[in-house]
């Protein structure tokens, strides 16, 4: 493989894109996958090839992927870098799952005869488990084991040009805002979507240079990532808690699936205020129709807070294998992005 040479595995989880680097053509220094993401972020050569991905003609303004890394120690499998049109963020559960269903399918790591098989992957954030399910040979879907979440603030109110909105802050891996999309009188479908961005831009925008945006311990993993709009759809035939969001993340990216992080993080907040008990569980829709299941696994301290460590359940599929390639007599490289 040459430096212009980029060889992917690409998977969706609900809708939303994953495309896997497992051999990055580049060097990504650092002692910890936490380390490494610092010098990703300001390093030509890695920022580069995230650009080259993502960008269009190869990507588009949605896309999202990771690059492999080794794992922080013997515990983890490996690590993982993850990307978006913006820069590198600090978690993602979609892309855990898809890891996760990568790494049995590609035979990285052998399916237990059980069809349980655990797939522990380093994240910027800490620690992560794919618990992936199989039948018969075949992955049949993917339990993300989310590092601790725990709520940072309730009931903030934030100005915006539809007036003043209320949001819970809570930390999943990333921090997001949660507002009701009945709030500003939307709700989470298709045809609002262009407002949905320009509110959640606008929201994040609002809260990331407060102390909401500060992480507890890791100065690394502060600023808000995303802003969860959701609809409160009450509670389905088997008493569990039914909700559709649409999270807006980075500059005005739209998660097509329920966003894994942002759904650990949604469960943190349903757990705190009673509305999540311990016994139900989350099902949480996305803006497509895609769906997760998320529940509490245990709860425990965290970064000087209670906090839970949440489970969502969704599956991945993989949509083809690529190999980049970039013409030195390209003027357009590595890309652009439109809007």
């Amino acid at each position: 493989m040459t430096q212009s040479d980029v060889r992917t595995v690409d998977y969706h989880t609900g809708g939303e894109p994953f495309r896997i680097v497992a051999e990055p053509p580049v060097a990504i220094a650092g002692e910890s996958v936490a380390d490494r993401r610092v010098f990703a972020v300001s390093d030509p050569a890695v920022d580069g090839l995230r650009r080259m991905l993502c960008f269009e003609p190869r990507g588009h303004a949605d896309m999202y992927g990771g690059f492999i890394t080794p794992p922080d120690d013997d515990g983890a499998l490996f690590g993982v870098l993850f990307w978006h049109k913006d820069g590198f963020s600090t978690a993602c559960g979609h892309g855990t799952i898809a890891l996760g269903t990568w790494a049995v399918e590609s035979g990285l790591v052998e399916a237990a005869p059980s069809g349980l098989t655990d797939v522990v992957i380093d994240v910027p954030s800490g620690r992560v488990t794919a618990r992936v399910r199989t039948e018969d040979g075949r992955v049949t879907g993917v339990d993300f084991v989310s590092v601790p979440a725990y709520p940072i603030a309730h009931d903030v109110v934030v100005p915006t040009t539809h007036g003043d909105v209320r949001a819970d802050i809570a930390y999943g891996g990333a921090i997001y805002a949660h507002v009701a999309a009945s709030s500003v009188d939307l709700t989470v479908e298709p045809r609002h979507l262009d407002r949905l961005v320009a509110l959640g831009r606008e929201i994040k925008w609002a809260l990331d240079d407060s102390p909401y945006a500060r992480h507890p311990a890791d100065e690394r993993l502060s600023g808000v990532y995303g802003t969860i709009l959701y609809d409160d759809l009450g509670q389905d035939a088997e008493g569990d808690l039914h909700q559709r969001n649409v999270t807006i993340f980075a500059d005005g990216e739209v998660d097509r699936s329920p966003c894994g992080s942002g759904t650990a993080s949604r469960v943190a907040v349903l757990s705190a205020t009673g509305r999540l008990g311990d016994d139900r569980r989350l099902v949480h829709d996305s803006i497509v129709g895609s769906r997760f299941h998320a529940r509490v696994l245990r709860h425990v301290s965290a970064d000087g807070r209670a906090a839970v460590v949440p489970v969502v359940s969704g599956s991945a599929h993989r949509t083809g294998e690529h190999l980049f390639t970039a013409d030195p007599a390209d003027t357009l490289f590595p890309g652009f992005v439109l809007r």
